[in-house]
């Protein structure tokens, strides 16, 4: 690609992905539904004027590890520790139950591979912290009894969403699924999950300290991107996806970061709020060039919309993406609105599940027709809750505060 035909197509896909996200934010969906419809329309789906490319998927990278940086920052391990057992019942039972029925539709009834049939159940796990949170805080319910339910119960599933990304990753490049090599990924991702967040934090101490005596601007960005871009080489260099490193990364240098067994670091609130704030502005640079990419990657024009497939697969992994979520939450004992509402929260695939199903189409595991019925399966599961978790609390909101306190 010619260097000036490369900046347009940039300068397109930055605008397109701000213009359709700021829509769906005003329409009240999640800003990632306009960049995944911006790349619909941009791509072989509709207009036809962009195509991926390799430069435009290097990028794309960048913005899945720094997505996933952004997660791993904003994830507070606390909050699952004080949420207690019905956080880690809610987490469980909504990330097995919709795995276990992702891969028993997929390899009993559509005749999938097993391959293929374990990438479908590891998208169904997702939840978006994201999303949830955000819904949670317009409704300022985060800080009540369900909010904390279901936020512990979000960090656990990135946890074991990224563990699980992981392993599927390993399949994905040896070749199947082998429980040797299931079994060297766990103990190289335990390592991974244990020292490097240590070591994030001993060299973002280091940065602070630096920080404190630089004449030049620009320290804390170039070191923390410099940062986690190292994480995810190392990530890579252990056999793990690029992503862990950032993931990784983001957790250690998180706020509410501490060690097991109550072994903590002195954390500077002030520096770790100045790397949040002048992170932000990158990772929103680069995180809309992936759920855009994601969109024009789907060329939805090749797809036999008469066929019954798409139609019956994407309605059955729906409902199964639904009900895998709601198994947790009606695990606990809590009075049926509460249930609801929390298992509505866990509902949301967003970024996380995309993250599942472009891994999954990257590798060829996913043909063209499963990697849009699982788009379409994310994208319900991420558009429809924020609307009927705003509906449920106007109309059992009070009664379901009055139940919490009586």
């Amino acid at each position: 690609m010619d260097t000036h035909t490369f900046f347009l197509y940039l300068l397109i896909i930055l605008l397109a992905a701000r213009l359709m996200g700021e829509i769906a934010v005003r329409l009240r969906a999640p800003s990632v539904i306009g960049e995944l419809a911006a790349g619909v329309v941009l791509g072989p789906s509709l207009l036809g004027w962009l195509e991926p490319n390799e430069v435009l998927k290097l990028l794309a990278e960048i913005g899945i590890i720094l997505l996933l940086f952004e997660v791993g920052l904003e994830t507070d391990v606390r909050r699952l520790v004080n949420s207690g057992q019905k956080s880690l019942v809610v987490a469980i039972g909504g990330f097995f139950v919709p795995f276990a029925l992702g891969f028993s539709l997929g390899y009993w009834i559509f005749d999938f591979s097993l391959l293929v049939s374990l990438f479908i159940g590891g998208t169904l796990t997702a939840t978006s912290i994201g999303i949830t949170v955000r819904v949670l805080s317009d409704l300022k319910r985060q800080q009540n009894k369900e909010g904390q339910i279901v936020l512990g119960a979000a960090v656990l599933d990135d946890v074991l969403g990224v563990v699980l990304l992981a392993l599927l990753y390993e399949f994905s490049i040896g070749g199947g699924v082998s429980a040797v090599n299931a079994g060297k990924v766990l103990i190289f991702v335990g390592a991974f999950f244990i020292l490097a967040p240590l070591a994030a934090k001993l060299i973002s101490l280091l940065i602070g300290r630096f920080d404190a005596i630089s004449e030049i601007p620009g320290l804390i960005p170039t070191s923390i991107v410099s940062l986690v871009l190292f994480f995810a080489w190392l990530a890579h260099a252990v056999g793990a996806p690029e992503l862990l490193g950032g993931f990784a990364a983001g957790l250690a240098l998180s706020r509410r970061f501490f060690l097991p067994f109550g072994i903590a670091l002195h954390t500077d609130e002030a520096f770790a709020h100045r790397i949040e704030e002048q992170m932000r502005p990158i990772i929103h640079l680069f995180t809309p060039i992936f759920f855009v990419m994601v969109g024009l990657s789907l060329n939805l024009r090749a797809i036999d919309w008469s066929s019954p497939f798409i139609w019956s697969f994407s309605l059955l992994f729906f409902t199964v993406a639904v009900a895998g979520k709601y198994a947790g939450a009606f695990f606990i004992k809590e009075s049926w609105k509460m249930r609801i509402i929390i298992g509505l929260a866990m509902v949301p695939r967003g970024e996380v599940g995309l993250i599942f199903a472009e891994l999954g189409r990257v590798s060829g595991i996913f043909s063209n027709e499963v990697y849009a019925g699982m788009i379409i399966v994310i994208t319900l599961t991420t558009l429809l809750p924020p609307f009927i978790i705003k509906w449920f609390y106007g109309r059992y909101g009070d009664r379901l505060q009055a139940t919490v306190q009586g």
